[in-house]
C-alpha cells in the first residue's frame, strides 16, 4: 500500500500503523480462514481479558528481549519474533481490545459482556427509546 497519500507529512509511526492494518489483514487470513469455523471472538474465550493476557505476554516478550539486549547480549539475534514484530503484534492486539469493547470483532456475542459473559436482560441494550415505545397502544 502506498503511505504517501495517507501519511503527506511522511510521519514514520503512521507508516508503521499502515502496515500494522496490512499485517493485520493479511494474518487474519490465516486465523480465520473462510473455509473453517473459527471466527476471531472464538481466540478470546474470556473476552478482553484474554486479550489483555495477550497483550501482557507480548509485553513480557519485549522485556526479554530488550533485557537481553542490555545484558551485553546485543550480538544476540532473536530466532523467531524480533522486537519490532513484537510492538507491532502489541498495536495490532491493541486494536482488537477496542474492537471488542465495541462489540464489533467477527463472532462476538452482542448478548455477552466484555467479559464474553451473558448479561442480564437489563443490560441488554436494544436500541434506542423511541416516543413510540411510551405511547400507551389502543388494543
Amino acid at each position: 500500500m502506498n503511505c504517501e497519500n495517507k501519511n503527506p507529512r511522511n510521519i514514520r509511526s503512521v507508516d508503521v500503523l499502515t502496515e500494522c492494518a496490512e499485517l493485520q489483514v493479511q494474518k487474519g487470513v490465516d486465523y480465520q480462514n473462510p473455509n473453517s469455523s473459527v471466527k476471531q471472538a472464538d481466540y478470546y474465550p474470556n473476552g478482553i481479558k484474554t486479550i489483555h493476557d495477550i497483550l501482557h505476554a507480548k509485553m513480557l516478550r519485549a522485556k526479554s528481549l530488550i533485557d537481553t539486549f542490555e545484558y551485553n547480549e546485543s550480538d544476540a539475534a532473536p530466532n523467531f519474533e524480533s522486537l519490532e514484530d513484537t510492538f507491532k503484534d502489541i498495536i495490532n492486539y491493541s486494536s482488537f481490545a477496542v474492537a471488542y469493547l465495541e462489540g464489533k470483532i467477527q463472532g462476538q456475542n452482542e448478548f455477552n459482556d466484555m467479559l464474553n459473559k451473558p448479561r442480564s436482560p437489563t443490560q441488554i441494550n436494544v436500541g434506542p427509546l423511541k416516543i413510540d415505545d411510551l405511547t400507551p397502544k389502543d388494543h
